[in-house]
């Protein structure tokens, strides 16, 4: 039996879509992450003895039409179809779901994501005849949808589901988060066997790169931050160094230019022993001579783990920064202070790790004048590179129902991003229109990378490092077209 995994195309007259960023998007950089939830979901059926298909139509980029061409040519003996979606594409991904749905009436269409985690009946409803939604982490619920439906049984009894039968809308338990993660196949592994790696990119990264995650959940609370509210929870769940680690030599053996590791957990460097014991790890094994390396950090990793990373490999440490105000950290429960910010900043530096900032706009309590203070804070801070967004609050967050209940969300789902497909702003705040703050972000974004200072720095940058300059100018071809508007 065969199970089809679909990332649908969307917008691909103007690039390719990145569903799996945290903000989905047609980006600036021309950053596309790899499908990471749908691959993972696909490698364990495949590891469990199904027969598994795999497209990824926005990595080629594919249109509508070619995408249902290779699909009709590859579907034979497909009993189940796993539709990816995102917010801003949920109309076109439901719609994508009804018409697999009406060239295979006998098979099983579901949704996976973030959208129908968080609004599985409205998401249901808004289709014609998709089979069922998936709730939160999805691997498992895949999975066990595939067995019984290979089995004989009935697939709509699987937990995690909200189902259409007959007409009515209904909703299985929940199904329990993985535990043992280790138990989850490399999905370097699938790569190799599925995917071409080199149609992603990363514009932090060394080209090519691959994205692994080493766990899932993050124990921050920060109010805006989709994934843990809508997919995978507090609960930060690992999987061992050894394990990791072997997926890192299993990369070492089988993709022989992959030149950098993105580990794309929410909060790599939450525990401080484990980061120490895979670090250790890599070294011992030679493999931080062999990659570069970039993870996510809060601003309270300190300067000593920072000194280990950098003997094992990692050049850039990605901290979401947000604000230039205490007072708008605190309402959007960051959990993190200026004052910690800049020591952070000031211990990166000293160990030699670049940094690459993340700063947002409209949030509870910005005015003109804290949008001010963050993009004062980021030229000071003057890190290795630098973004600035506007908030999204997408549905399953805290920051949506604020937003929500206050009436500041002007537009639908598809308005999340522009009619090109890059990120839109539907905030409507009583003293800061949407317009003003995508505004704030263009002009910020001008202001820190087209400084003299900035432009000799990464200049001084790529002549000691031949593959940051390489990074740099094939991010730099992407977003000049924005810079110079």
């Amino acid at each position: 039996m065969k199970v089809f995994f679909v990332n649908p195309p969307f917008k691909s007259e103007y690039g390719k879509f990145s569903r799996e960023n945290r903000s989905p998007a047609v980006t600036r950089s021309g950053t596309l992450y790899y499908p990471l939830w749908l691959i993972y979901a696909a490698a364990v059926c495949e590891k469990d003895g199904f027969e598994v298909e795999f497209l990824d139509a926005p990595a080629k980029p594919m249109n509508n039409a070619e995408a249902y061409e290779y699909i009709k040519s590859h579907a034979d003996g497909t009993k189940l179809f796993v539709i990816n979606t995102s917010t801003p594409s949920i109309v076109n991904d439901t719609d994508y779901g009804d018409k697999i749905k009406e060239l295979y009436p006998d098979a099983f269409v579901m949704l996976v994501g973030t959208h129908p985690s968080a609004l599985p009946e409205e998401t249901l409803k808004n289709s014609k005849n998709v089979d069922a939604v998936a709730r939160r982490e999805y691997d498992y619920i895949v999975r066990e949808a595939a067995e019984a439906i290979r089995d004989g049984r009935d697939p709509f009894l699987t937990n995690g589901l909200t189902y259409r039968k007959n007409n009515e809308i209904k909703s299985n338990p929940d199904m329990p988060f993985i535990t043992d993660m280790d138990e989850i196949p490399f999905l370097a592994e699938f790569v190799k066997k599925h995917l071409n790696y080199k149609d992603y990119f990363f514009a932090a990264a060394a080209y090519p790169e691959m994205q692994i995650f080493t766990g899932r959940g993050c124990m921050a609370r920060c109010n805006f931050c989709v994934y843990p509210q809508t997919m995978h929870g507090h609960n930060y769940r690992m999987r061992s160094a050894e394990n990791v680690v072997a997926e890192l030599e299993y990369i070492a053996e089988n993709f022989s230019d992959v030149k950098e590791i993105v580990f794309e957990d929410d909060t790599f460097t939450i525990i401080k022993d484990r980061v120490i014991q895979i670090c250790n790890l890599m070294i011992e094994k030679g493999l931080n001579k062999r990659f570069r390396w970039l993870c996510n950090a809060r601003v309270n990793l300190d300067y000593e783990t920072m000194v280990i990373m950098k003997k094992a490999g990692c050049h850039l440490i990605i901290p979401g920064i947000e604000s230039g105000s205490d007072e708008i950290l605190k309402n959007i429960h960051k959990g993190t202070t200026l004052k910690q910010v800049h020591q952070y900043i000031s211990d990166a530096k000293k160990a030699k790790l670049a940094v690459h900032a993340c700063y947002m706009v409209g949030n509870k309590g910005e005015t003109r004048e804290t949008m001010q203070q963050t993009l004062e804070l980021a030229l000071k801070l003057n890190t290795d590179t630098a973004q600035f967004y506007p908030l999204l609050p997408f549905p399953g967050t805290e920051a949506y129902m604020w937003a929500k209940s206050n009436g500041y969300i002007n537009g639908t789902y598809s308005d999340y991003v522009k009619e090109d497909g890059t990120i839109n702003s539907l905030l409507e705040l009583p003293n800061l229109s949407g317009k003003e703050m995508v505004e704030f972000c263009d002009n910020a974004r001008k202001k820190y990378y087209m400084r003299p200072r900035y432009i000799l720095h990464r200049l001084w940058v790529g002549l000691h490092d031949w593959q940051d300059l390489k990074r740099s100018l094939k991010a730099f071809n992407k977003i000049k077209k924005f810079l110079f508007k």
